[in-house]
């Protein structure tokens, strides 16, 4: 008996303990905002369904040690809950519980737990996920499998097919690896994971085909609270690249320029990175998606391309420069460079609601078709495609690659616009032109009757950049006597 109380009032003290809000930020999204996209989710459903979301997996990264864990962009923005192991219940209509009362949605949560939050970090437990993030029906995760949700009385039940790869804690039977278990028992799951349903949904009630599209039209249309966040976001990385701009000598490493833009982000309290961050000198420049930064050092002949985004409260920019590491750009650098511009400003004037998003793509393909035709790097424009291989624009937002309709742009869309010219070596042309790579990608909110440039802060023309590197860095003292020279 004794025991029992003890244990009884360990989880009540549990339960009573959250976070301390005063240790947390202030500008997190409302609950009043996740309220309302679930409300605007719920008119798009069709009659009678359900449609059901599930926390992200937690990802293992060697043996015993697992990534940082990042939400599902779809459950984040529903809901604020950023913890794994949840599932997430929005109903068109009201339902009814045992007592009569109704209700159009349910959240089941990780349960308070004093130890593994010793281990772990602290949990917001049913009664946190009540009181922060405005849920009415919260239950532990682990009632998810006895909870007498009744699938089978609705018409459609949507949902995003499963095709993680996630894993089973053996000690955890309320885990995500479960949770899923029990759903597709709920709901009987084709064992055979064809889901040819996906393509005949009107056949049976499983739909895997319609969710995507409506948080697609959800996402990609952003609230003034985005807009808020993506726009802090956007200054964090063009902050990171100004201070590299000033910072940056020959003989620096890939790695360590790398360094010196997250330790801008993480100082004006950007969470972490959008996506791996991209720090390409000379031929690595080429590599559209270079992540490796190994380089020991990079040379004063090279220009160097940085393509980092900042990730503030879940929303991420997506910037990239292309500087010379002497400071100045060579004839032939400047020539590429000022072509890239010419196709980035061409897509500019475009941009307007109503404009098709393949019309941007098509504008900075022609101009930087025409461009290299002129400097005799090509012989006919249709080969522009061997150094500009691809697109052109992409949403922003929860993930770097937002969901969202890429037909026409609309207002409060947030998009990027990123024309690029890759020279590696050996390709047909003049080797004066090898191993020049530039990108510029900037971050454009589309308004009422155009467009507004985001990331002005990061300079993006060459009289600006080679202004912008002549300046001092607060950086400039911990650089090694022989590298601060180079610049001097």
């Amino acid at each position: 008996m004794r025991s029992s109380v003890i244990i009884l009032l360990c989880l009540l003290f549990a339960e009573a303990v959250a976070q301390p809000v005063a240790d947390l930020p202030d500008d997190f999204l409302s609950k009043d905002f996740h309220r309302e996209r679930r409300e605007k989710l719920r008119e798009m459903l069709p009659k009678n369904s359900v449609a059901v979301f599930f926390a992200a997996p937690v990802r293992n990264r060697s043996n015993d040690v697992n990534y940082v864990f990042h939400q599902n962009p779809d459950f984040y923005y529903l809901t604020g809950y950023r913890e794994p192991h949840a599932v997430l219940l929005v109903f068109k209509e009201k339902q009814r519980a045992a007592d009569g009362s109704a209700y159009d949605e349910i959240v089941f949560a990780q349960p308070r737990n004093e130890r593994f939050e010793q281990w772990t970090g602290r949990r917001l437990g049913p009664n946190g996920v009540k009181e922060r993030l405005g849920f009415e029906q919260v239950f532990n995760n682990f009632d998810f499998a006895r909870y007498n949700v009744d699938f089978n009385k609705f018409d459609q039940i949507l949902f995003f097919d499963f095709h993680n790869d996630v894993r089973d804690v053996p000690r955890d039977s309320a885990d995500l690896y479960d949770l899923i278990e029990q759903f597709k028992a709920k709901v009987n799951y084709p064992s055979d994971k064809t889901l040819s349903i996906a393509r005949e949904p009107e056949k049976n009630k499983l739909n895997t085909s319609d969710l995507p599209r409506m948080m697609s039209r959800l996402r990609g249309i952003k609230t003034q609270d985005e807009i808020a966040l993506l726009r802090k976001a956007v200054d964090i990385s063009c902050m990171g690249q100004r201070e590299v701009m000033r910072a940056i000598r020959p003989g620096m490493s890939e790695r360590e320029i790398q360094g010196i833009h997250e330790f801008v982000f993480k100082k004006y309290q950007a969470e972490d990175v959008g996506y791996p961050s991209i720090v390409g000198a000379g031929h690595n420049g080429c590599i559209l998606h270079y992540e490796d930064n190994y380089r020991p050092e990079v040379s004063n002949k090279e220009l160097i391309l940085m393509d980092l985004g900042a990730e503030y409260r879940g929303y991420t920019a997506d910037v990239t420069r292309t500087i010379p590491v002497s400071g100045k750009f060579s004839p032939e650098q400047k020539q590429i460079y000022e072509l890239v511009l010419r196709a980035q400003r061409a897509a500019e004037k475009l941009g307007k609601p109503g404009v098709n998003f393949s019309d941007l793509s098509d504008v900075t393909r022609k101009v930087i078709g025409e461009g290299l035709l002129e400097l005799g790097i090509i012989k006919d424009e249709r080969q522009s495609r061997r150094f500009y291989p691809h697109g052109c624009c992409h949403h922003i937002g929860l993930d770097v690659h937002d969901r969202g309709e890429y037909d026409v742009l609309q207002e409060n869309m947030v998009i990027t616009i990123e024309p690029g010219i890759y020279i590696p070596e050996g390709s047909d042309c003049d080797p004066k032109w090898w191993n020049i790579a530039v990108r510029i990608e900037d971050d454009y909110l589309i308004t009422k009757d155009g467009i507004e440039r985001l990331s002005t802060l990061a300079p993006n023309t060459v009289e600006e950049i080679e202004a912008l590197m002549k300046e001092p860095s607060p950086l400039d003292d911990f650089v090694l006597p022989e590298l601060k020279s180079k610049k001097d």
